[in-house]
């Protein structure tokens, strides 16, 4: 992966961490998805027009298929995803999220887009999914899914916590993988330009998502004042972060850039673990410095 790939896909990965923080914080369901797509397709709505004003004549069929498949698939991950901070911590659906998905978006291309990968990279690769598990809970995270020998109600509600974070954090990782592979293959093989790309998968968040707020304009509008902050921060950095990554995937391989994009682990740990006060800050840490120990190998790939 050359430099200014990897340097991209490292500045995607700090911008991917603090939105998550922030969403997490926000505490929002399907409704908030829907205010943060509001927001990108309001903010970014004239660099969308200035790009495809002469390109979207041009599309036909295959282009917009591509478009549809990738804001289900987003609709899809961010309410999994939302509802799995709903119901467990942050450092825990995060990183079983973001390392599933990547592992899965790496096997599709070496499998579907014909990519090779070198024995640093595969390295890189086991890096990543091994500081995943780690941050995630580590061995904890299946003894404790396990357990059956509950002792009290703290350690029957940890047990849930842990249990919920596994089902929605592998859950949304397979979303991931979806909209990776679909996106990566309309850019990288259709040409399709990324921040068109994105910007109309937006829009098809958007329409799907807007029903769901309609059906109760009260209780939207209450949740709207309380979270506004949040889904405008959410809505405006969302698109950079993830064309940022687009754009490495028309340089690089996306099996190195998928798990490369994982570096955001790192700044979720040290950053989303002191904020949100969540514990086995050590353990995080260790799976933080393979993560990056596994991001630099895949720059040498």
């Amino acid at each position: 992966m050359s430099a200014n790939a990897l340097s991209i896909v490292l500045l995607a990965g700090l911008l991917h961490a603090l939105w998550n923080i922030l969403a997490k914080k926000a505490g929002g369901d399907a409704r908030f998805a829907c205010f943060t797509a509001g927001v990108a397709m309001v903010v970014w709505a004239p660099v969308g027009v200035w790009i495809g004003w002469d390109v979207l004549p041009q599309w036909g069929t295959w282009e917009w298929g591509f478009v549809i498949a990738s804001g289900v698939l987003h609709v899809l991950y961010f309410v999994v995803l939302l509802r799995g901070y709903r119901h467990a911590d942050l450092t825990v659906v995060y990183p079983l999220a973001r390392g599933t998905g990547p592992l899965l978006s790496s096997l599709v291309a070496l499998v579907w887009l014909g990519e090779s990968m070198s024995y640093i990279g595969a390295l890189g690769v086991a890096g990543v999914v091994s500081g995943v598990f780690l941050i995630a809970g580590g061995p904890k995270l299946i003894t404790d899914w396990r357990r059956v020998d509950v002792v009290n109600e703290d350690q029957l509600a940890f047990q849930r916590l842990r249990s919920a974070g596994l089902r929605y954090g592998v859950l949304t990782g397979l979303f991931i993988a979806g909209y990776t592979v679909v996106d990566g293959y309309a850019v990288k093989v259709l040409l399709m330009s990324p921040i068109l790309v994105h910007y109309l998968e937006n829009l098809v968040r958007f329409a799907l998502l807007a029903p769901v707020v309609l059906r109760d304009r009260p209780t939207a509008w209450t949740l709207w004042r309380q979270q506004w902050k949040y889904a405008l921060i959410v809505g405006t950095v969302t698109p950079i972060s993830y064309v940022l990554v687009l754009y490495a995937m028309q340089t690089a391989p996306l099996s190195l850039v998928a798990p490369a994009r994982e570096v955001s682990m790192l700044f979720a740990a040290l950053i989303g673990g002191h904020l949100l006060g969540e514990g086995d800050r050590w353990l995080r840490l260790l799976g933080a410095l393979l993560i990056a120990a596994g991001v630099a190998m895949l720059g040498l790939a």
